[in-house]
């Protein structure tokens, strides 16, 4: 049915149609449009020059204002645009304003301290209720008190590329008892205790995946350059991936027609059910892949200014401890070089105690710290959990991650650390150990010294007594006449308690480093 308008109406209605098109059209090609990191609430590092950057038509003027600095730039052919704004010192809150075409302006704007905080899944581990893992200890209590409108949180886009991105999604939220159970724990705990010494307004960048490796969060020309077998290894894997789906598939009614019989089998017998068979994974789609992490979730944050970097991550790497010395110091490297920041702070959590990690992971962990300045090291012996991978203690890591970093990244003589061992001496039967980092004494905790292992052959090593001497500790063992090596902690789950009186604990070692 065809209905008559007026020709007024007519005249009217194609107006605003082109009206409309004509604001779609600016809207499309004319709005400038900043990166994600900057929108309300944002925190920009205080004390650096401040890069911010987007998009526009090529070459379209855009102008950046804050808190009367004022810089510009011309947009580049692609599209992309950045400025610099001068070193400043924390303050807030501010209004940014972006102006070409069309104008925004970002309220609530603060400048202080920023940190990215990245790695698996103990970084991950939000810090309210998640799933069926276990609570972490007093959650309800810190999220009901988690009033810090200084504080703010960037929840990266998780994102899976095999090339380098530009872009992300994600806003700044303000840490309120609503915002922060999904705040990540670790990085909640840091920033809280930042906040209360520096008295600025910290913002955590939060970046992470569970189960990941070192290598899916490393550019593919670093790993290139230091553990090219990866990249190979990967290349293999996607090669064969069409091969190995194709037996799977043949294969699979037979599987699960004997998967069934076994479930069945298993609920007459009150047991839990098998793993139901599958196909094997995509080497194009896992998380797993070498850069892929990097490209998604690491390169689009750059090159945002930020202060440094809080590391919890190595679980997934847990079967080749040597080679994941290589990958953490080609990592932290990277990432400094990616930022042009070669003294960038790099803050390591020590893995926790688990039945499944072996204290060579942990060794990985300390000899890249003792190895690479301008890296802390977090040692959480005394907060694992034997059976689950996922310890519910996440306060005292971000309280240690604190002290790391007003050592480490604002140079405040404090003590930071454990008791660092430094070798030790054969006097007879007895092997005395030395340390520094001795925070004003050695301390047993809880009891006699434990975890200490003594060998006289350097291949065969026996329990042993131990004792604080003054700043060292003596280690003997009745038979063993003539000590040549000395362990700590060196098992998957040690029962340790050497401490220093400042209430950090000591890193399992060994003297026998291969």
């Amino acid at each position: 049915m065809f209905t008559y308008l007026p020709h007024f109406c007519l005249v009217r209605a194609f107006t605003r149609v082109l009206l409309g098109t004509f604001l779609i059209t600016v809207k499309a090609h004319a709005d400038v449009a900043p990166h994600a990191l900057f929108a309300p609430h944002v925190v920009l590092q205080r004390e650096m020059p401040i890069p911010i950057w987007g998009k526009a038509d090529p070459g379209e003027n855009v102008t950046v204002a804050l808190d009367g600095s004022t810089v510009s730039a011309v947009t580049d052919t692609t599209g992309h645009w950045i400025v610099r704004l001068p070193t400043r010192p924390a303050g807030g809150p501010f209004t940014l304003t972006l102006a070409g075409k069309n104008r925004i302006v970002l309220e609530d704007v603060w400048v202080g301290e920023v940190w990215l905080a990245s790695g698996q899944s103990n970084m991950e581990r939000q810090l309210g209720l998640r799933g069926n893992q276990q609570p972490l200890v007093n959650w309800e209590n810190e999220v009901a008190s988690a009033d810090y409108p200084q504080i703010r949180h960037f929840a990266v886009d998780r994102k899976l590329e095999d090339t380098p991105q530009t872009e992300t999604k994600g806003k700044w939220d303000v840490c309120t008892p609503l915002t922060a159970p999904n705040f990540t724990a670790v990085g909640y705990y840091f920033a809280r205790d930042l906040h209360r010494e520096l008295h600025v307004a910290v913002g955590i960048i939060h970046s992470s995946w569970g189960g990941t490796p070192a290598e899916s969060w490393t550019s593919q020309e670093a790993i290139a350059a230091n553990a090219p077998e990866l990249i190979a290894a990967q290349a293999n894997a996607v090669s064969q991936y069409p091969s190995k789906l194709a037996a799977y598939q043949a294969a699979e009614p037979t599987l699960l027609a004997t998967w069934n019989e076994q479930v069945t089998q298993a609920k007459a017998a009150g047991k839990p059910e098998p793993g139901k068979p599958s196909p094997p994974a995509d080497p194009l789609k896992t998380p797993k892949r070498p850069a892929c992490l990097y490209n998604g979730m690491i390169r689009p944050l750059q090159p945002f200014a930020i202060r440094g970097v809080l590391w919890y991550q190595g679980e997934s790497n847990s079967g080749s401890a040597t080679k994941y010395r290589v990958l953490l110091s080609t990592l932290i490297k990277d990432w400094r070089s990616q930022w042009a920041s070669p003294d960038l702070p790099f803050l390591i959590v020590q893995i926790a105690p688990h039945r499944s990690l072996p204290p060579e992971l942990r060794e990985a962990q300390l000899l890249t710290w003792r190895s690479t300045p301008h890296t802390g090291l977090i040692v959480t012996t005394d907060v694992g959990d034997a059976n689950d991978i996922h310890p519910n203690r996440k306060e005292p890591v971000g309280a240690r991650l604190a002290l790391a970093a007003r050592s480490v990244a604002y140079g405040q003589k404090i003590v930071s650390s454990g008791p660092v061992f430094t070798g030790f001496s054969a006097e007879g039967n007895r092997a005395v150990l030395r340390f520094t980092e001795l925070g004003g004494g050695l301390v047993a905790k809880d009891g006699p010294l434990r975890g200490f292992s003594l060998s006289g052959d350097g291949k065969t090593f026996v329990p042993a007594d131990a004792a604080i001497a003054d700043d060292t500790v003596v280690v003997t063992a009745a038979n063993v006449p003539t000590p040549v090596a000395v362990r700590y902690g060196w098992a998957n789950v040690p029962d340790v308690n050497l401490f220093n009186a400042a209430g950090l604990p000591a890193s399992p070692f060994r003297s026998d480093v291969p």
